[in-house]
């Protein structure tokens, strides 16, 4: 499945999560590594919105509130790129696909 383009990322998910420096989980250096930067966030959106357009999402487990979407790639940032895997929500309740969180993508080393 693609994320459809009416797919919901939330302001709050980047400004007060993703590039703020937390002292648990913090993904602010990590995406600042290659110039995300909380003073753009629209900067990260466009780059979240660019890896789900081109990657295919695969399912990732659901609960009541709907179905969990997985979306691995390089996120492309000012200055380079980054392993991620995105994940989104389907809600049961609407259709409606939400963004919920970027994580560092593990790569194996063979």
């Amino acid at each position: 499945m693609k994320i459809p383009s009416s797919a919901i990322i939330p302001d709050e998910k980047l400004t007060k999560y993703l590039l703020v420096p937390r002292p648990w989980d913090d993904k602010s250096k990590y995406l600042g590594r290659v110039g995300f930067r909380l003073d753009q966030p629209e900067l990260l959106r466009d780059a979240i919105r660019e890896l789900a357009d081109r990657q295919e999402a695969t399912e990732d487990g659901f609960n009541e509130y709907g179905t969990y979407w997985r979306v691995e790639g390089d996120l492309v940032g000012p200055n380079g790129r980054l392993p991620v895997v995105l994940i989104w929500l389907q809600w049961n309740i609407d259709g409606t696909v939400h963004f919920v969180t970027l994580k560092p993508q593990k790569v194996s080393v063979v």
